[in-house]
């Protein structure tokens, strides 16, 4: 590749490829799957949200199917790779996408919660990787991407997400170490405060902005411009890496805030 339109290809062409997504059927999951779908992509929707999922599929026509896929299930799975070696023969982008939040601290976690929320956000991630490497491996590589969040640069004030989304930064790292020989590529995207419809209402949100030095919030669709470039060629050297998408919140938020306080910077 070796001029513009070349690289314009590579970034937006995904055209005879096929993606997993899981948490699919609605909010950051759903902008994935769309923009990779409108690129060309042949997506398999997971989820647990059976009327949302199939109604996104049907919405994106031949473009995707949708399947139920609880992503704490190894059997799940299973059937979830077979569905796309019966559908299309390949699996070329995966992106372990499902995940779940506590709100609680470690005080009020029950330990049922906790091993809960690990084995959505962490181990389900775990297995979606164990299940599809073969499958793309047969295709000549690939691209994995974890979502993990800015909570996995910090102590965030709800312990067990917290620490899934540290160990999907050290399980992603681990991945694209042991895929590397077998071309497949293992990333991290790491949001910071994205407005879906499941928290447009909370109270936290206008703290956060507040906080974030670009004074806004993210919008799902900038995450999935993202997830795009780390599942395209564009991104074939691009592997085992944490991609922080949260305007400038652990660059320095606090101090910036102190700054602002103290008239260093200007609001």
């Amino acid at each position: 590749m070796t001029g513009p339109a070349e690289w314009r290809q590579a970034l937006t062409d995904l055209s005879g490829k096929t993606a997993i997504v899981t948490g699919g059927a609605r909010g950051q999951g759903a902008a994935e799957v769309r923009l990779l779908a409108e690129c060309g992509a042949r997506v398999l929707i997971c989820d647990v949200l059976d009327q949302d999922g199939a109604a996104l599929a049907a919405n994106l026509g031949e473009a995707a199917r949708f399947l139920r896929l609880d992503v704490t299930s190894a059997e799940g799975w299973a059937d979830a790779i077979r569905t796309c070696r019966d559908w299309t023969g390949r699996l070329d982008v995966l992106v372990n996408n499902a995940g779940i939040i506590n709100r609680t601290l470690i005080a009020d976690t029950t330990p049922e919660a906790w091993r809960r929320l690990l084995d959505v956000n962490l181990t389900g991630a775990f297995l979606g990787i164990q299940a599809a490497a073969p499958l793309m491996a047969e295709g000549g590589g690939g691209a994995i991407i974890n979502i993990s969040s800015n909570s996995a640069f910090s102590g965030h004030a709800d312990p067990a997400y917290t620490a899934s989304k540290w160990g999907l930064r050290g399980l992603t790292r681990s991945a694209a170490m042991e895929y590397a020989a077998q071309n497949i590529r293992v990333n991290a995207v790491c949001p910071g405060l994205i407005v879906t419809d499941l928290n447009r209402a909370s109270p936290h949100l206008q703290p956060m902005i507040d906080l974030t030095p670009a004074r806004r919030s993210g919008e799902a669709e900038e995450v999935a411009q993202l997830v795009l470039y780390l599942a395209s060629p564009a991104a074939r050297f691009v592997t085992g890496e944490d991609f922080l998408i949260d305007g400038g919140f652990i660059a320095g938020a606090a101090y910036r805030h102190v700054a602002v306080r103290t008239g260093l910077l200007p609001e």
